[in-house]
This record gives C-alpha cells, sequence and structure tokens, in this order.
C-alpha cells in the first residue's frame, strides 16, 4: 500500500502507473511503462503509446509533490489514453493541488526562469496599442494602471482576442483586431478588459483560481461599449474564425 504523504522514485510510479492500467483495464495485459520527469514551462503532463509501450512524461514540478496527486494524475492520464471517464475524485484532488496558492507560486517562478514572451510590437497595421493603452488608462483608471509590455499577437486568433500574462507582466492583443473593419471601441474594450487583470488579480481559495471576480466584472460592465462591443464581437465571430483559420 502507498503512503499519501510519502515521495515516490521514479520506478515506485512506474508501478502505480501499471497498477492504475490493471484497475482501468483489467481484460488487457498491462504495457511496459517508460516515466520520466520533463522540465516544462507550464504545468504539462503526457502520456503516449509507441510500439506497444507507454511513455509518460511528467512536469519536473511534480518530482516532490504528495503520492494522492501522483495517483490522481494516474488515473487521469491513463483514462484519457483509453478513452475513459476520468473519475471525479481524481479531477478534484489534482485541480485543488495545482490550483492551490503554494503550488501557483512555485509554478509561476518556474515560467518567469523558463518561459519566454514572444513580443512583436504595440504598432499594428490599423492601430497602435501605446496609445489606445495610454488613452484607456487615463480615462478609466486614471492612470493608476502601471504600463505592460504590449504587443500584437503574431498570428490571427479567434477563440481569445486578449490575454494579460501576469508573469511576464505582458498584454497581447489578438492580431485579428488589426484590422480597418474592427472599430476602434472594440479594441479598446479588449485592452479594457485585460488591464483588468493587472487591476484585480486572480484569486485563489479553497483550491480553485477565480479570474473574473465579482468586482471585475462590475467594472467591466461600466465600459461605455461594453454592450456594443460584445454585440459586435458575437455578431462577428464566425468573420474571425475563418480569417483566422485562413491566415489570412
Amino acid at each position: 500500500m502507498i503512503n499519501n504523504s510519502e515521495i515516490l522514485t521514479l520506478s515506485e510510479l512506474e508501478t502505480l502507473y501499471s497498477l492504475t492500467f490493471k484497475a482501468i483495464d483489467p481484460a488487457n495485459k498491462t504495457p511496459d511503462i517508460e516515466l520520466r520527469y520533463y522540465p516544462y514551462v507550464n504545468v504539462n503532463h503526457t502520456i503516449r503509446i509507441r510500439s506497444g509501450k507507454i511513455f509518460v512524461r511528467i512536469s519536473s514540478l511534480f518530482q516532490f509533490v504528495p503520492a494522492s496527486v501522483h495517483e490522481s494524475l494516474a488515473k487521469i492520464l491513463v483514462s484519457k489514453l483509453l478513452g475513459k471517464k476520468v473519475p471525479a475524485d481524481a479531477r478534484k484532488l489534482y485541480r485543488k493541488f495545482v490550483n492551490s496558492e503554494s503550488f501557483q507560486k512555485i509554478a509561476t517562478e518556474n515560467k518567469r526562469k523558463r518561459g519566454r514572451k514572444d513580443i512583436i510590437s504595440a504598432s499594428g497595421d490599423h492601430f497602435d496599442l501605446d496609445q489606445i493603452f495610454g488613452k484607456v488608462n487615463l480615462i478609466y483608471f486614471q492612470n493608476k494602471i502601471p504600463k505592460p509590455e504590449l504587443t500584437w499577437s503574431r498570428k490571427r486568433t479567434y477563440r481569445r482576442l486578449g490575454h494579460y500574462d501576469s508573469v511576464h507582466n505582458s498584454i497581447t492583443i489578438s492580431k485579428s483586431l488589426d484590422d480597418r473593419n474592427v472599430p476602434k471601441f472594440v479594441v479598446e474594450y479588449v485592452v479594457y478588459h485585460e488591464m483588468l487583470h493587472i487591476k484585480h488579480p486572480t484569486q485563489h481559495r479553497n483550491g480553485r483560481r477565480y479570474n473574473h471576480t465579482p468586482a471585475f466584472k462590475r467594472d467591466e460592465a461600466n465600459f461605455p461599449y461594453f454592450d456594443e462591443a460584445e454585440n459586435w464581437i458575437e455578431k462577428n465571430a464566425g468573420s474571425l474564425r475563418r480569417k483566422a483559420q485562413k491566415g489570412a
């Protein structure tokens, strides 16, 4: 029996994954397993099967986590590989651990050391993010938001039109919005939204992360063109998707 508070060796982890395979898929023979830690920038883990052998790569940040967390991760990875439903208790325990404030501090520092932010330019073909940030900061924040790195994304996107990276202190706006057919108030709204992430940092409570707190949402709704911008984005979602997929 595994002590859930102990730190497992690689050999013990491979045994754990073998036992997890047997528990989830008892009708088939358990394949050989090779497990290694890998220095991912983010908290990533992978599991693949090649030539009948299982290769597991776990974030190096997990080298010293309790056995109970590894057990939950094993259930998640093996279930996904076999196309089975992930046990709710395993998902809940894993999320509680990785979203805890103590682990997030470790993950953030790891990303700061290993990560590299792709900064292109704040000056676009149709809009200048430096100018927009300055205007939005003056009008809506009384110039109280410290200026982060501002950049357009390298490629057009449609699922995410803006992103604030607290680790590298940067705001990235989708290249899809640097278009003459996009109203300026839409770009200003997306920049305003990302600036709110600076004003209202992510909160950690009971193992969960809250990016859009009630205070955040109240401030967001105070943007004068909130409804118009949201409606424009919703109405033009299809066009943004097609252009992004074409790379136009």
